[in-house]
């Protein structure tokens, strides 16, 4: 019998664009999707940038105008891998439209429009999703599998940073092409919004909701030429974020964000800690799991590194033999593989739009304590 075709509508033509790509065109070969992706359009504001992207990529078609692209009838879904403050705009309008919505994260500028977007793919019932892809890394499946096994037993602590360097130099622009992150007008907040929102998705996903924060950010340098107007303005992103949580569950909660500093690329890890055993993770060494159980034998007791390749290891019965790892890439192929399976049996893959709410909630929360130097409850 043949399958249905899901055709898909892609909004960015960026890194995230790619990746989101790539998952669509290896999903199907490596999961057996029960329905076949098909590359329908690519859209860019640049017509040659759309072309070329549509060429490499394998897209039948390009478009200029993402509101044309919404009102075709030959598109099932639309995903937004634009920048930030495109994401409010589109996702109503295809919602409006029928169309079922993906979205790289955060899902809004933050949590005002990210209540929009949730009442929008509500009312229309059409399935959604948002691009949290760390959920979707073997070794952290595995640590919530355990988790909910109750390995760990009654949680702690949850420790999280997420380190970059590459905004140090004072002669780097913020704004226009591949720096709108340094823009708030275009990107909402900085590391905030950009990194520790990666930090509170997995976090609430491992550990339950967060019920209060107290945080603190730091702009190290303060001006900066934007690269669209050429002029020397203020910078308003957070360069550097740090905050306090409680969760729900009664554990307490650390996490912190920079592109400050020096040496780390993309140093993303977390440590959870519990009555019975712990767990860390890094996503520099993403494929392992390091693993410490107090019911081991005292003589042997210790930290254990397991190599997440197995074929009873999430996701990883799909791709190679035991001792051959993954990578970032794979994580966005996992992510849309659930989303189709999701379609299929009826239930929405997760994050959706309403969790991705959630993760808003608390980083709004975390820059109103920086700014009043107050702990803030939230109200999900």
């Amino acid at each position: 019998m043949a399958r249905k075709s899901l055709n898909i509508g892609l909004v960015g033509c960026g890194f995230m664009g790619r990746t989101h790509s790539n998952a669509f065109r290896q999903a199907d070969t490596f999961f057996e999707l029960q329905q076949k992706p098909v590359l329908k359009a690519v859209c860019s504001r640049s017509p040659g940038k759309a072309e070329k992207f549509a060429g490499q990529w394998g897209y039948d078609s390009s478009e200029t105008s993402w509101q044309a692209m919404v009102e075709r009838d030959d598109i099932d879904l639309i995903d937004i891998a634009s920048p930030n403050d495109t994401h409010h705009d589109i996702a109503i309008a295809a919602a409006r439209a029928g169309k079922m919505v993906m979205c790289e994260k955060p899902l809004g500028r933050n949590a005002d429009e990210s209540r929009a977007m949730v009442a929008a793919v509500e009312a229309a019932g059409v399935a959604n999703m948002v691009w949290y892809n760390y959920r979707r890394v073997p070794a952290v499946t595995l640590a919530r599998q355990l988790i909910e096994e109750g390995k760990l037993g009654k949680i702690f602590h949850y420790r999280a940073n997420f380190l970059q360097d590459w905004t140090i130099s004072s002669d780097l622009p913020q704004g226009g092409e591949a720096l709108w992150r340094l823009d708030k007008a275009v990107a909402g907040s900085g590391v905030t919004g950009d990194l520790l929102a990666h930090c509170i998705d997995t976090a609430m996903w491992l550990n339950g909701g967060i019920d209060e924060v107290v945080g603190m950010t730091e702009t190290f340098i303060r001006q900066r030429e934007h690269q669209l107007t050429g002029k020397v303005e203020p910078v308003t992103i957070d360069d550097a974020s740090l905050f306090l949580a409680k969760f729900a569950n009664g554990s307490l909660g650390n996490f912190e964000a920079t592109r400050y500093a020096r040496g780390h690329k993309a140093l993303y890890t977390l440590e959870i800690n519990g009555e019975h055993a712990s767990i860390r993770w890094d996503l520099h060494d993403l494929h392992r799991l390091q693993y410490f159980d107090h019911a081991d034998e005292g003589r042997c007791r210790g930290w254990r590194s397991v190599h997440v390749t197995d074929g009873e290891h999430p996701y990883m019965d799909r791709w190679w033999v035991p001792g051959l790892q993954i990578g970032y890439e794979h994580t966005f192929v996992h992510q849309f593989a659930d989303f189709i399976e999701g379609l299929a049996n009826g239930t929405l893959a997760s994050p959706t739009f309403s969790e991705a709410l959630a993760t808003d909630l608390v980083t709004d929360a975390v820059l109103s304590s920086a700014e009043t130097r107050q702990w803030k409850s939230i109200t999900y």
